[in-house]
C-alpha cells in the first residue's frame, strides 16, 4: 500500500496563483527595480487569482490532501467566491495605494509584496478543511498587515497603531492555537468534518469541561480576529493610524477573513448548541455597541471602523439562530450560513467603495481627516460625494443601494426562519441606530461648508483612484440586482 497521497493541482491552482504573485513581485523588484512594473505584477497577479478562483469554482467541488474521508483542501463554490473576493479586494487597495507609492512614502516592492502575501493567506482560507490549514492560513493573511499597517513613515499614530494591532493578534492567535490544541486532546482530530463526526458519534465528549473550554477559547480567539465585541478595543486605533488604503483591507479582506474562518470551525467542526448561544450574545453586543459608540465619531476613518465592528454583528447575526432547535434543522443552518457568507460579500465590496471615495475625496497620501473636511464634499466632487453618499446608504440597508438592503433583508429572514425572531427585532433596531450616523455624514457631503474650501486635484492626478471608485460602485449596483447569485454561491 503507497503512502504517498495523490496531489489535484487543479484545485489548488488559485493558491499556486496568489503565492506566485508574491515571488513575481519580489523578483520584479529585485531584478528590474522598476515600481511600475512591481505594481503591474501584482495587480496581473491578484486579477489572475481572481479569474483561477471563478473558473475552478465552476465545477464540482475539488479536494485534495486526503487521509480517507477526511481533505485538508476542499474547493468548492464558497472557496471560489471567498478567493475571487479577496483577490479583487487586494487589487482594489492596490489600486488605492498608487498615490502613496509613487510619492515614495511606502517602499513599492515590500508593499505590493507583503499584500500579495496576505492575499495568499485569505484565497487558502476559504478551502481550509483542518484547524492547522485553516490557522496557518490566517495568521498568513493577518502577518503582513503588522508591517503594512506602520508603513506611514514618521508618523507616531501609525507606529502605535502597528503595535496594537500586533499585540493584540498575538493574543488572539495563542488563544486559537490553545483552542485547536484543547479540542485535539479530546478528541484526537484535526479535520472540521471529523472533529464533527466525533463530538457527534460520542456524546459523553460534548458533556466534558475541556470541551467547554476548547470551543470558548476558540471562538474567543477569532472573535479578536473579527473585532466582535468585548473583542474590538484594537480595531479603530488601528483603522485610523494605518495608511488610508490598508485600513480599507483591514476592513475588507482581513475582516472577510475572520468571518470565513469563524463560519468554518462553527458550521462544521463546533456542537451548534454550544456556539449559538455565544454567537447570539456576541453578535447583539458587537452590533449594538458598534453603532452608539459610531454616533459619538467625529473622524472618518474611526466611524468607518466603529460601523465595520456593527456590520460585523449582523454578519455573526444568522449563527445566533443556531441556539434556539429550529435554528439548528439541516435548512435553517443552511440558510444561515448562507446569509453570514452572503453578507459579508455585500458589506465589503460597499466598505471598499466607501474608503475609495474617502481616498479620492482626500489629498493624495492624507489620512481620511474629520467629519469636517467632508463638508461640502459633493458641491465640489459631485460623482466622488455621489459615490460615498451611496456607499453609506448602502451600508444603512436603504435605497437606492440596494446590495445593503437585500444583505439586511437575508439576515432577517434567515432569523425568522430559525425562530429567533427576538434577534431579528434586535437587527431591526440597530439598523435604525444605523441611520443616524450614515444619514448625517451623507448629508454632511451637500451640506454648505463654514468656509470655503479649494478643489483638490487628488483624485484628477491619479486616476486609478477614480477608477477602483469607479468599479466599486458599479460592483455594489449589479449585486444589489443580482443578489441571489451570491447567496446561491454562498449556499454551496
Amino acid at each position: 500500500m503507497t503512502v504517498v497521497q495523490s496531489v489535484d493541482s487543479v484545485a489548488l491552482l488559485p493558491a499556486y496563483l496568489a503565492a506566485g504573485t508574491a515571488v513575481l513581485v519580489l523578483v520584479t523588484d529585485l531584478v528590474l527595480a522598476r515600481p511600475r512594473a512591481t505594481i503591474a505584477v501584482a495587480a496581473l497577479g491578484a486579477l489572475g487569482t481572481a479569474v483561477g478562483s471563478a473558473l475552478v469554482g465552476v465545477g464540482a467541488q475539488r479536494r485534495t490532501f486526503c487521509v480517507g474521508a477526511d481533505c485538508s483542501w476542499i474547493f468548492g463554490g464558497r472557496a471560489a467566491l471567498v478567493g475571487a473576493v479577496v483577490a479583487l479586494l487586494t487589487l482594489g487597495v492596490l489600486g488605492l495605494s498608487v498615490p502613496a507609492l509613487r510619492a515614495g512614502r511606502s517602499p513599492v516592492g515590500e508593499y505590493c509584496f507583503l499584500l500579495a502575501c496576505s492575499m495568499t493567506g485569505g484565497v487558502v482560507l476559504g478551502a481550509a478543511g483542518d484547524l492547522i490549514t485553516l490557522i496557518v492560513a490566517l495568521e498568513t493573511l493577518t502577518l503582513p498587515l503588522y508591517v503594512l499597517v506602520g508603513l506611514r513613515r514618521g508618523r507616531l499614530a501609525s507606529a502605535e497603531a502597528a503595535l496594537t494591532f500586533f499585540v493584540v493578534s498575538v493574543v488572539a492567535t495563542t488563544l486559537t492555537l490553545l483552542g485547536a490544541a484543547l479540542l485535539y486532546a479530546v478528541t484526537g482530530g484535526l479535520h472540521l468534518d471529523r472533529l464533527s463526526a466525533l463530538l457527534a458519534e460520542r456524546p459523553e465528549l460534548r458533556d466534558l469541561p475541556l470541551t467547554t473550554a476548547a470551543v470558548a477559547v476558540l471562538l474567543v480567539g477569532l472573535a479578536f480576529k473579527v473585532a466582535a465585541v468585548p473583542f474590538h478595543a484594537w480595531a479603530p486605533a488601528t483603522y485610523d493610524g494605518a495608511p488610508l488604503p490598508v485600513a480599507a483591507y483591514l476592513s475588507t479582506a482581513s475582516k472577510l477573513g475572520g468571518l470565513v474562518a469563524l463560519l468554518a470551525v462553527v458550521q462544521r467542526a463546533l456542537p451548534a448548541d454550544q456556539t449559538g448561544p455565544v454567537l447570539a450574545l456576541l453578535a447583539v453586543l458587537t452590533m449594538t455597541v458598534g453603532n452608539l459608540v459610531a454616533l459619538r465619531q467625529r473622524r472618518t476613518v474611526r466611524l468607518l471602523a466603529w460601523s465595520s465592528v456593527a456590520q460585523a454583528g449582523y454578519i455573526l447575526a444568522p449563527l445566533g439562530a443556531l441556539a434556539l432547535a429550529a435554528g439548528r434543522t439541516e435548512e435553517a443552518r443552511s440558510a444561515a450560513y448562507a446569509a453570514a457568507v452572503a453578507y459579508a460579500v455585500f458589506f465589503v465590496v460597499l466598505e471598499l467603495a466607501a474608503f475609495a471615495a474617502v481616498t479620492a475625496l482626500r489629498p493624495a497620501g492624507a489620512d481620511g481627516g474629520t467629519l469636517d473636511d467632508l463638508r461640502g464634499a459633493a458641491r465640489r466632487h459631485p460623482w466622488r460625494g455621489a459615490a460615498l453618499g451611496l456607499a453609506l446608504v448602502g451600508l444603512a440597508g436603504l435605497p437606492p443601494g440596494l446590495a445593503g438592503l437585500f444583505a439586511k433583508v437575508t439576515v432577517v429572514r434567515a432569523l425568522l426562519d430559525g425562530g429567533a425572531a427576538w434577534l431579528a427585532l434586535v437587527v431591526a433596531l440597530n439598523a435604525v441606530i444605523g441611520l443616524a450616523y450614515y444619514l448625517r455624514v451623507t448629508a454632511t457631503l451637500w451640506a454648505p461648508a463654514a468656509v470655503a474650501v479649494p478643489s483638490r486635484g487628488g483624485a484628477v492626478a491619479v486616476p486609478v483612484v477614480a477608477v477602483v471608485l469607479a468599479v466599486a460602485t458599479v460592483a455594489a449596483v449589479v449585486l444589489g440586482f443580482a443578489p441571489q447569485l451570491v447567496l446561491d454561491l454562498a449556499g454551496r
